[in-house]
């Protein structure tokens, strides 16, 4: 049988969500605590990869198991093992071939600035003090819809087959003291919304005009865009998934 886990996690402490061979990850932690709890090695699959210092409000796995489970009392056991920074929110059975990363439909993500500096938000966001000209960007980030190829915003030494993905949202809001990018495609590159982002401040902060963005895109040049910005700021907040999937 296959389940699919919701969680959340705040990303400072890990190396990302991936396993990796030096470092501790999100991944590995969760794979420890639920091997414990079953009794067996257990291994899980992630929607994606999140980079180190990356938060999750919304993070999907799935899992393998032989035998069905008491998801309510596998969820209280899971969040009375896992560090504070982890915490599951539901998990529920699904179809045998439901698969977490592939069958996901859209994912979002936000990334949040602050503008004046503030003790309690140094780990949620990045204080940029510089004047930024949310119109203009605005205006660039639309631009981001006109394109499917964006291998200008992904990091060079990468496995991927395809740079395409379909962005259905971009856009800047202001909410409280806070300027939150919210984006939504089909996928992410890596490093993608980190350089997006870096391309949209320059253009913000009057480097390069909002055509610039035209340009960067047809480079197909990871030189072209702008700087990766700091990952404490970056949010995955929403994973979408067909509704047949889910079986309770």
């Amino acid at each position: 049988m296959r389940y699919f886990i919701k969680l959340s996690y705040f990303g400072k402490a890990y190396h990302g969500w991936q396993n990796q061979p030096d470092s501790i990850s999100v991944q590995e932690v969760l794979e420890e605590k639920l091997s414990l709890v079953l009794r067996s090695k257990t291994d899980v699959v992630g929607a994606g990869r999140t980079d180190a210092g990356v938060h999750a409000t919304q993070m999907f796995a799935h899992f393998n198991h032989d035998l069905e489970i008491d998801v309510a009392e596998l969820k209280y056991k899971l969040n009375s093992m896992l560090p504070k920074d982890i915490a599951i929110a539901e998990i529920f059975e699904v179809v045998e071939d439901a698969h977490a990363r592939f069958d996901a439909v859209s994912r979002s993500y936000e990334y949040h600035i602050v503008k004046e500096k503030n003790a309690f938000l140094k780990d949620h966001a990045w204080y940029l003090k510089p004047a930024l000209d949310l119109e203009k960007m605005n205006e660039a980030a639309a631009i981001l819809q006109e394109y499917t190829n964006f291998k200008c915003f992904s990091k060079t030494r990468t496995d991927v087959r395809t740079y395409n993905c379909r962005i259905d949202h971009a856009e800047w809001k202001m909410k409280d003291d806070k300027l939150i990018f919210h984006i939504t495609a089909d996928r992410f590159l890596r490093n993608m919304v980190r350089a997006v982002v870096g391309t949209l401040v320059e253009i913000g902060q009057g480097k390069y005009p909002v055509s610039h963005m035209h340009q960067v895109i047809k480079s197909e040049d990871r030189g072209k865009a702008g700087t990766s910005v700091p990952a404490h700021g970056l949010y995955l907040t929403r994973i979408e998934y067909p509704d047949n999937i889910r079986i309770r």
